[in-house]
């Protein structure tokens, strides 16, 4: 198994501090984001190299970053040459641009490069080769405001996914859905078929509810919290927990 991280947005909404800084290399509790979701990557031991896909801008701070970095993963940095928030591929497409410029052919977990998490990702493996068929992960989330900000999910009593739907006004349950997926080797080929049908390349979420049109798709509930680090009072909300 692969894995890809999502770094290649500009985090416009957490400037000044991401003006000349990528944001999962803004510091936590002493180190970058990108380790803490690095150290949670080593534990799994069918993944054998981590591709963390950034654009132009960022892309020499994290090759700085991956020849510093001391774990057993191979970290490969991938640039999207985008220059701006303007010109970005969107998430959706950064995978696709990882999957065909890599020639990626086994299966692959993606997760946001911003986005923190409590539960053990082997767990998420487990399940996902329980289940044979692609994963998405879900956790209770009881703030109707934040509920509006993420992906919301529905599964029926066997955690398949039966409706996903990214920032819905009207949220149709307490199930949010973070940036943390498992795809089949068999599902790479949808990802170009989604973006060919000019369908959104943007937010990784958007996939899902395509996704379940053509195929299983199963939800991994996971217990503890996890930060989505979108603002700068998400950063310092953060920064206290930890």
């Amino acid at each position: 198994m692969k894995a890809i991280i999502l770094a290649a947005g500009y985090a416009t909404r957490l400037y000044p501090l991401t003006k000349n800084k990528a944001k999962p290399l803004l510091e936590l509790s002493g180190k970058p984001i990108l380790d803490h979701i690095m150290e949670k990557l080593e534990r799994v031991s069918v993944i054998d190299q981590v591709f963390i896909v950034t654009n132009e801008k960022f892309a020499k701070s994290f090759s700085e970053w991956s020849q510093l970095y001391q774990g057993n993963k191979i970290a490969t940095v991938i640039n999207d040459h985008t220059t701006s928030n303007d010109n970005r591929l969107g998430a959706i497409a950064d995978i696709q641009y990882v999957i065909k410029k890599q020639k990626i052919e086994e299966d692959i977990m993606v997760l946001a490069g911003d986005n923190l998490f409590d539960f053990n990702l082997k767990d998420f493996v487990d399940f996902y080769q329980d289940m044979k068929s692609d994963c998405i992960t879900v956790h209770e989330l009881n703030d109707f405001n934040e509920l509006q900000k993420t992906g919301v999910v529905e599964v029926d009593r066997n955690f398949l996914v039966t409706s996903f739907e990214e920032k819905p006004e009207k949220p149709k349950s307490n199930l949010a859905g973070p940036p943390f997926y498992i795809y089949q080797s068999e599902t790479l080929p949808l990802i170009a078929q989604y973006l060919d049908q000019g369908n959104n390349p943007d937010a990784p979420g958007h996939f899902i509810p395509w996704l379940i049109g053509h195929k299983a798709v199963y939800a991994y509930k996971f217990e503890g919290l996890r930060y989505d680090i979108g603002t700068i009072e998400s950063y310092r909300k953060a920064q206290k927990l930890f």
